[in-house]
């Protein structure tokens, strides 16, 4: 058996937010990158029969075509719904990428090289939503952090180990935009459009899986999120007055 598939001539997501090619892509761009990435997951879990769970959901997975649209990539880890019980998966053995793994797997931490093969034996110890129970839900918290991840162009993991929800939540509730958005825009994007993907974002990542929305609901939002932008005059986008607001989802969008 041969199996072809398109070429991606512009690498993967990573890459380009990392600044390491291309040019910096613009807030459009990002969020019609998140669009499709998006787009792809609530295929995997609404329009597959059986549902199918990604596991390892990240910006390096996010392969780039030349016209710049996105396809996700690297279905080795992914597993398909039981018929007999659709709502989740049981399995013992956890896999994925640190900084999107759902933390509800017990006590996280950021690991260091030198912690990672320590932490590889005692994670794999520990259970999926503390019940063995692998569901959609862990895909919905692994892009989340790829979308504070686009919005940003900051890694899941920082500086000193520190990951991107870490840094992000404080500054939210300083409502302060500017801090939150990649600086090399140099403010042209539509604050509202941005302050809704940055909720959208953090309505992906709670602790308890119940909490988090579907991937539908992320794909809606985010066009929303892209008609707001194109709704917007020139002399109209931009960063505007912000609000402060609290931490657990993010400001709306006026």
């Amino acid at each position: 058996m041969l199996l072809i598939y398109e070429y991606m001539a512009n690498g993967n997501l990573k890459e380009h937010l990392s600044g390491k090619i291309g040019s910096v892509l613009s807030w459009e761009q990002r969020l019609q990158i998140a669009i499709e990435a998006a787009q792809a997951l609530e295929y995997l879990h609404e329009g597959c029969n059986p549902s199918i769970i990604h596991r390892d959901v990240k910006a390096a997975n996010i392969l780039l075509n030349e016209k710049m649209q996105a396809k996700v990539a690297d279905f080795g880890w992914s597993r398909s719904m039981p018929s007999e019980n659709p709502s989740h998966v049981s399995t013992t053995f956890v896999v994925g990428t640190f900084g999107y793994l759902d933390p509800q797997c017990g006590t996280l931490f950021s690991p260091t090289r030198y912690q990672l093969r320590l932490f590889c034996m005692i994670f794999n110890l520990c259970r999926y939503n503390r019940t063995g129970q692998l569901t959609k839900e862990s895909d919905v918290y692994s892009f989340g952090i790829v979308l504070l991840e686009l919005i940003s162009s900051r890694p899941a993991i920082m500086e000193e180990n520190r990951s991107i929800l870490d840094w992000v939540r404080p500054i939210i509730e300083r409502g302060e935009i500017e801090d939150i958005v990649d600086p090399r825009l140099q403010g042209i994007f539509n604050t509202n459009s941005a302050w809704r993907a940055i909720e959208t974002a953090m309505c992906c990542v709670p602790f308890s899986s119940t909490e988090r929305k579907t991937m539908s609901y992320v794909v809606r939002e985010l066009k929303e999120c892209l008609k707001l932008v194109e709704m917007s005059s020139t002399s109209n986008t931009g960063i505007s007055i912000t609000q402060p607001i609290g931490p657990a989802t993010g400001p709306r969008a006026r």
